[in-house]
């Protein structure tokens, strides 16, 4: 079945729709969080939860990055034959980078407190306003990474993904600041060392995050190929059509939510012009049902070698 181009700008727009209903509803959590944590953490006197809230606030601006997914659904168009697909790899990078200095900064912070208490300095003991907040964080955040992963997801968004992903962050990170919290205020001043040893643990799973999503985004913007098991279904699609002896020069690459295709195909030299593109065609229909209707694809049909040479039919 033949999909018009109306009819793809529909599928465009509303997925775009559905990435902007998400990131909405997480805005919304993430202002609250924010507003909450901080009147805690002054009310408490808790200088984690002020660094927690600051979290809130990084999760509360990469919300807006994703506004790239808006440019990233755009058709091709003269200058771009490939779409604007790399807009949304760049909100994933945007996105990773500022979890790595949220994290990196969280991890400062903790150590320079953890250095403060060796020395014997004593520790500020939080009150229960600001365990109460983070309690309400974990809860939160954990319910927003889970709407929003899902809908990232269904829609393979890498940028919906990632920022389901710094949902998450903020959740864990308000774990350790409510272990740190709660031992603080159970436990006696004392152990508000826990504090910040909790947020340098957290700290380092958050920038272990970045790292990835980071890495995810460099790759697709310096080329990198589709894991190894997507080649091997692309073969295997290619392989299966009828008078297809062998696939070779297979080379693959991401565009934001879709997929590039570029191989070679063999088919034997006595088929006609009409007869190789009817298989070409069919091989292209079976590679777009299965990764997608706005899959780049290119073929080279070549004739079968004879001795390691194309001979004449």
């Amino acid at each position: 079945m033949t999909i018009t181009k109306k009819e793809e700008q529909m599928v465009a727009d509303e997925r775009v729709r559905a990435i902007n209903r998400v990131t909405i509803k997480g805005s919304i959590i993430n202002v609250v969080l924010l507003i909450f944590k901080f009147v805690a953490g002054i009310v408490g006197g808790s200088a984690a939860m002020i660094a927690d809230a600051v979290h809130s606030l990084s999760d509360f601006l990469t919300d807006v990055v994703v506004v790239f997914v808006r440019l990233g659904s755009k058709p091709e168009d003269g200058d771009h034959d490939y779409g604007h697909g790399k807009y949304e790899t760049l909100a994933t990078a945007a996105i990773g980078m500022a979890l790595g200095v949220v994290g990196a900064m969280l991890c400062y912070g903790g150590a320079d407190k953890i250095v403060d208490a060796m020395r014997g300095e004593a520790l500020e003991q939080p009150g229960w306003i600001a365990l109460a907040a983070a309690l309400m964080s974990i809860a939160l955040k954990e319910w927003a990474y889970r709407f929003t992963v899902s809908v990232g997801r269904r829609l393979d968004s890498p940028a919906v993904v990632a920022n389901a992903w710094h949902h998450r962050s903020d959740a864990l990170s308000s774990i350790g600041t409510a272990i740190g919290i709660g031992g603080a205020i159970i436990l006696g001043s004392r152990w508000a060392v826990l504090d910040p040893i909790s947020a340098v643990v957290v700290s380092v799973f958050i920038m272990r995050t970045a790292y990835t999503l980071v890495g995810q985004s460099m790759g697709e913007l310096l080329e990198k190929s589709l894991p190894e098991d997507m080649e091997r279904q692309i073969a295997d699609i290619a392989s299966e059509e009828p008078t297809v002896s062998a696939i070779h020069h297979l080379r693959t690459r991401r565009i934001g939510s879709h997929i590039a295709i570029e191989m070679h195909v063999r088919m034997p030299g006595a088929l006609s012009l009409y007869e190789a593109h009817q298989h070409a065609t069919a091989i292209e229909q079976r590679l777009r049902e299965r990764f997608g209707e706005e899959t780049y694809i290119n073929l080279h049909v070549e004739p079968v070698k004879v001795n390691g040479e194309y001979v004449k039919p």
